[in-house]
Order: structure tokens, then sequence, then C-alpha cells
């Protein structure tokens, strides 16, 4: 982030070239005093040596160099850029450190501009800025808070290297109205620069070939000392290192294997069916274990990405990977987090629908759907899915499950006053008002994009949402507008108002559930 903040403030200055070469200049006496005082100069270089240095760690611990093309692309371009960088660097921080040479723009953009180093430095800065959004990425791909601002980081991301290059362009053009600039520094110290910024790049080469030796040696000797096992998939064998887990095994050798959550035990996508072992199995660790348990797993069904196997073996995949779908990376950026899922269906629908005219329905639905869309949206909500008369709307995609809970409140109490308005409407237009339930609970769901091909839509899996469907079905049986879980109340921190309290036993859920039933829906 500090080398992001770094460009990101060089790029900037470069676009007030775009207002003129002294509005770029001024801009840049701020950068120098900030990013060359004592304490940032320490900060900048040690986050250049310590990024470098995590680049180099994380390749020598890959298992396997197979990854995706844009974990790839972020790979080769961040291993680019002191190729790129180093000699811009002496020619600006160290032509100023050694000879005190003043790293101006009239002087940068004219001996870039003079020695055809234009498109060079263009694909520097184009390197070095999408190496650090791709980071970003991949850092926070999977935050709620990201999500939400990731459009915004595209165009803000996309937009500022193209204006620090007009910048550049439009400051190359005014210094041809003014005299030609004079470097200052002798052919000596060309060379001694020169020399530096060759130093530089066999450096960075000879740690990149280093680190790729040692790694290549670091596989051998275990493969030399541990040996290797033999795992055997239906249609062909592959033998890895001692150690491996068999998601890792199924990696390396271009094996299709679903792993939802990305290998972290938290989603039974991976699961295999183990045939045949020729050593016993290590038991199954608490976090494998309970993901098991969950899905009521056979005694020889295990987790891919958990089992690292003793012996040789022999496995079924038992998830296939449909065509066209990532192998290797989580679907629909999946992720896991505790929302709240309100549902609202309409009561006595099917009797309506066997009544009225299907326009006149097409019609009454949209109404509703409006009602119930434009709350939960007010509300904070995403109104996701409308099926037949029912609406789902999922919260705390982007907050806390406490404020999540307290928009899901105020969404069902929106709902109700605008419905009610509505059936006034109805009543005159129809001589029928529209009845309906809500329902809404909290927990724990995987929240991710599923669908068909290129029809997909956002949605939320797991047993809050279901549970949250029975409370809904279950505002028929008390007679009431809403029935909502306990958790929901305390989360909000709601008192249990005008509320009656119910202990149930909720269908296609184990263990019994506290509920409250009301129509006075609290925060109407």
């Amino acid at each position: 982030m500090v080398l992001m903040f770094y460009v990101g403030t060089h790029l900037l200055n470069h676009a007030l070239g775009l207002v003129s070469l002294a509005a770029a200049e001024a801009g840049r006496q701020v950068f120098v005093a900030f990013w060359r005082n004592p304490v940032m100069t320490v900060v900048f270089y040690g986050a250049i040596v310590l990024h470098f240095s995590l680049a180099l760690a994380a390749l020598y611990g890959r298992r396997t160099l197979l990854m995706t093309f844009t974990e790839l692309l972020r790979v080769v371009l961040g291993f680019l850029i002191p190729f790129l960088l180093a000699g811009h660097f002496v020619q600006t921080r160290l032509v100023h450190a050694l000879y005190g040479v003043e790293d101006d723009y009239r002087r940068n953009v004219s001996l870039i501009w003079a020695d055809g180093s234009s498109v060079a430095q263009m694909t520097l800065v184009t390197v070095a800025w999408l190496h650090a959004c791709l980071g970003v990425h991949f850092a926070f791909r999977h935050r709620p808070a990201y999500r939400k601002l990731q459009t915004s980081f595209i165009v803000s991301a996309t937009l500022l290297p193209m204006l620090a290059a007009n910048g550049y362009l439009a400051m190359a053009r005014e210094l041809q109205s003014l005299p030609p600039y004079v470097e200052r520094t002798s052919a000596a110290q060309a060379a001694l620069l020169q020399s530096l910024a060759s130093a530089i790049t066999a450096t960075a080469l000879a740690l990149l070939l280093a680190t790729l030796l040692a790694r290549w040696a670091r596989n051998a000797w275990v493969r030399r000392t541990q040996g290797l096992l033999r795992i055997r998939y239906p249609d062909r064998t592959v033998d890895v290192p001692r150690g491996w887990s068999v998601l890792e095994a199924s990696r390396a050798n271009g094996i299709p294997h679903l792993s939802v959550c990305g290998g972290r035990s938290r989603c039974s996508t991976c699961r295999i069916d183990v045939e045949a072992s020729d050593a016993p199995l290590p038991p199954p660790e608490a976090i494998e274990q309970r993901t098991l348990t969950r899905i009521a797993a056979l005694p020889t069904v295990r987790l891919a990405c958990q089992l690292r196997p003793a012996g040789d073996l022999q496995v079924r995949v038992l998830l296939g990977v449909r065509s066209g779908e990532r192998a290797f990376e989580p679907l629909g950026a999946a992720m896991e987090r505790e929302v709240v899922v309100l549902f609202t269906d309409l009561r006595r629908w099917t009797s309506l629908s066997e009544e009225e005219l299907p326009f006149d329905l097409v019609y009454m639905l949209d109404r509703y759907f409006e009602v119930v869309g434009d709350a939960v949206r007010e509300a904070g909500g995403i109104p996701n899915q409308f099926i037949g008369d029912s609406v789902m709307a999922l919260f705390g995609t982007d907050t806390d499950v406490a404020t999540a809970s307290r928009q899901a409140l105020a969404a069902a109490a929106g709902i109700a006053q605008r419905m009610d308005a509505l059936n006034d409407t109805m009543q005159q237009e129809f001589g029928k008002r529209l009845e309906f339930g809500i329902g809404i609970h909290a927990g724990m769901a995987a929240v991710g994009t599923v669908g068909y091909r290129e029809t997909r839509t956002l949605t939320a899996v797991g047993d809050a949402v279901n549970t949250a469907s029975r409370l809904q079905e279950l505002t028929k049986r008390f007679g009431t507008r809403l029935v909502l879980s306990e958790d929901v109340l305390r989360h909000a921190g709601r008192q249990a108002k005008e509320c009656v309290a119910h202990d149930i036993d909720v269908r296609g859920r184990r263990g019994r559930l506290k509920v409250y039933a009301t129509s006075a829906i609290p925060g109407a």
C-alpha cells in the first residue's frame, strides 16, 4: 500500500502537466518534500525491499507454478518492475543524491523525449500501476467494502494513468517552445549511472534466478529424501511429493477440481471418495470434521484441501467441473459472512390468479414488487430475487450484522406502510387487498453470484436463507404479518414489544428456534 500510494501520487503529479509545466513542478516540490524526508525515505525503501523479498518468498513457497491468468499476470508484472525501473531510478533519485543535479520536470521530460524512451517510461507506469491494482484486488476482493467500491476503484485506476500520460505529453509540447535543456552530468558520471542501473538489473535478475533454482533444488531434495506417493484418479495417475494435499496434487497436474471456498475447508465442494489407500489416512482435524459432519459424509469421504496422505491412494472427485467453469478459483467470488435475510410473500395469490385477468395480475405484481424493492433499498438492503409472488432481500453484504438487523426491521416496517397505501388503491381498482407475510432471520451464508451462463445473479445460500423462508411461511400459522428470529431482535437491540414468543421446530432444521410473531412491526 505504501508503494501504491507512491505510484499514485507520482501519477497525480504527472497529471498536473495538463495544467502547465509550472503547475507540475509546484506539485513536484510537495511530492519531494513528502517522499524524500528521512522518515518517508526509510519507509519507502523499506517497503521496496520487503515487497520484493515477500514476492521471492511467495514464489519459493509455491507447490506449483500453475495459477490463474490474472494471478500469473500480477506475478509477471511485479518481477518486470525492477528491470524497467532501474534506468529511471538512477536518472532521478540517484543523480540528485550523488551529484546534486535537480531532477525537475524540465530535465526529466526533456531527456526522456530526446532519447526516445517515452514508450519505455509509459510501459513502466502501466506495469507498476496495473501490478498494484491487481495486488489490491487479490488482497481485498472478498471484503464487502471493496466489493461496494469496486466500480469506482476500477474507473479511478483506469483514469489516473491516462491523465498522467497526457500530462507528460502536454509538458513535452510546452518544452518545445523553451530553450533546449543542457545536461549537467559529465560523461564519467553518466557512465557510472549507467553501470549502477545495470547493477540493479543484474541483482534483481540474480535474486529471481536464485529463488527459482532454490525452489527446484528443494523440490528435488524432497522427492529424493521423502519420496513420491501416487494418487490414482479414475482417468489418470499422478506422482506428487509427500506432504501435498490431494487438492494441490490436482491443481499441479491440471486435473479439474472444484474448491469454491479456495481450499480453506469452508465448503465441501472439493470432497473426494477415497476408494483405496496403501497407508492409514490421517484423521480429519476439527475444521474438516465439522464440514464432513454437516454434510453427513460417508466414512470414505474426505476434503481434498485437507487430506495429506501418507501413502498411495485411489480417489474419485465427487463434484465435477462443468464446461466453461474455472477449476482453480472460487466460483462467483463467493464469500461466507453473517447476513440478515428477509422473505416476503403474498397471501392467497393462487385463488386471486383464478379470479383476475392475467394482465391485471401482472399489474398487481409490478406494483407489489415496486413497494417491496423501494422499502428494501431505502433501508439499505438488496432486493435480489423475485420469484412468483415472493421476494428475497439481503442485508449485511457490506455492513455488520447489528446494522443489517436494524435495516431489515426498517425494511419490514417500510413494506407494511407502503402495502397499506397500495391496498387502498387495490381496493378501489379491483375490490381486493393484497395480504402478505414477512420472515426475517440472521445467520451465516455464502454470498456470491450463481446462475447459468450469462444469466447470473447475486444471492445467498445457507441455513439462514432457508430459515428465513420457513419463518415467512409461519406467518400464515400465527396469523401475523411478521415472524422473526430472536437473533435478529438481539442484534438490532430491540425489545420484543407487542410480539408473541414461540419456541418452535423449523421444518428442515435441527434444534428448536425461538421466534417472535407480530403484526405491529418494530420500527413501524
